[in-house]
């Protein structure tokens, strides 16, 4: 049995071992929140993080600078190597090195699932502009990923009074590119003054 999609033909079975490879995201905690006392109950998933980025993208839209679609579509895939190696941080002692080429292995297998080299190209050239970071796109897909990491602990922070998650505040000070997201910051900041 086949399933048509842009063009292209899935087999289904290849469509469901892709699917439940995406799937483990949803129950991969975020690493970070563990390990600095977020209760476990409350910790998000690898995929909440990719949601709210993606939603974030969508307010991009005015931006014709940009490529919306392509900021949304690189958002949903930027950790989707996670499912495979887990949410590795650097407090993990992985070198960059090694992270990078962990999860590019990860991608290569994920990406052997679908057996449809139209969208595994798409999915890995995403991926690999993501890391490289070099363009428009890419720079706000990591400023977002930031963004989101620092709303989310401002947002336990709320949840969980007494809980330290400065150190997630001050691992991205000054670190933002993009004049939007540095408006965000500001502002989150006013509110955590609060």
């Amino acid at each position: 049995v086949s399933t048509q999609s842009t063009g292209s033909f899935m087999e289904a079975s290849s469509v469901i071992q892709f699917l439940k490879i995406v799937g483990k995201l949803k129950q991969l905690p975020r690493t970070g929140w563990v390990r600095s006392g977020v209760q476990r109950e409350k910790v998000e998933c690898v995929a909440s993080h990719m949601y709210r980025m993606s939603i974030m993208s969508l307010l991009l839209k005015g931006n014709e600078k940009i490529n919306t679609e392509k900021v949304i579509k690189m958002s949903i895939v930027h950790d989707l190597a996670e499912s495979l190696v887990g949410d590795i941080t650097p407090h993990d002692g992985v070198s960059k090195e090694d992270k990078f080429q962990l999860e590019k292995d990860a991608m290569n297998k994920i990406i052997e699932t679908l057996n449809v080299p139209q969208i595994g190209g798409e999915i890995r050239s995403l991926w690999e502009e993501y890391e490289e970071g070099s363009t428009p796109e890419a720079v706000y897909v990591k400023d977002f990923d930031k963004f989101d990491m620092i709303l989310q602990a401002h947002e336990y922070e709320e949840m969980q009074p007494g809980v330290d998650l400065e150190q997630f505040f001050e691992s991205t000070k000054g670190r933002f590119a993009t004049t939007e997201v540095n408006s965000w910051v500001e502002e989150l900041y006013k509110l955590r003054k609060k």
